[in-house]
């Protein structure tokens, strides 16, 4: 299916400059979704890292394994992908980044929904210096902080108004100053326990097989 996702793309339908700063599907999409109801969905071809980066999955990368390591240590090196560099693609991804009633993130390709496969959570923070603290998504959109969250594995987390995320590793000395501060008090939850409490799924091509299966 990876011929369908390049074809639909198209430079002029994605602008110039930065993502857009809002969560407004591009009217190219709705219309293609409307002319074209029922395009299959699209499993394990895009990934999201812990960085806030995408990846191209292809065949190879796929059959190579999961997108996120199984367990800490692991090397996903094979199966990550191709590291997506296009800016304007990216932009017209993350313009048409969205999530499903079942907590599982897709970029809507046109008609066609291409779930996306997450190294840790749905959204990677950037966080400013003191004083203002304020969070942008990688999506580029900025968010108002609900709640921080702390792993067994020291990294940390924000539930907002956007979704829930992790912070990028090199924000985190912004972030411990915030704590410090007392402006953010970190909560701590399981790594394992973060997916089923924030409502976002890791691997929707994980769920789709283990539904066809049943």
């Amino acid at each position: 299916m990876l011929h369908s996702f390049k074809s639909l793309y198209h430079p002029e339908m994605c602008g110039t400059g930065k993502a857009a700063q809002n969560n407004a599907m591009d009217d190219i999409v709705r219309q293609a979704i409307a002319k074209w109801p029922n395009v299959p969905d699209c499993y394990g071809w895009l990934g999201l890292d812990a960085r806030g980066n995408w990846y191209m999955r292809d065949d190879q990368a796929q059959a190579a394994g999961p997108f996120a390591p199984e367990k800490k240590g692991d090397s996903n090196a094979a199966s990550k992908g191709s590291l997506l560099q296009h800016e304007k693609l990216i932009d017209f991804i993350q313009r048409n980044y969205e999530s499903d009633a079942s907590g599982r993130w897709f970029f809507q390709n046109g008609p066609q929904r291409v779930y996306v496969e997450l190294e840790a959570a749905p959204f990677v923070w950037r966080v400013n210096p003191a004083p203002d603290f304020g969070v942008t998504a990688h999506t580029g959109q900025t968010a108002r902080v609900q709640r921080c969250v702390l792993d067994e594995q020291g990294r940390l987390y924000l539930e907002t108004d956007l979704g829930f995320g992790l912070i990028h590793t090199q924000d985190m000395t912004h972030a411990a100053d915030a704590v410090v501060q007392g402006l953010w008090v970190p909560q701590e939850v399981q790594a394992s326990a973060l997916p089923t409490r924030f409502g976002y799924a890791c691997s929707p091509q994980a769920m789709q097989k283990d539904s066809s299966i049943r």
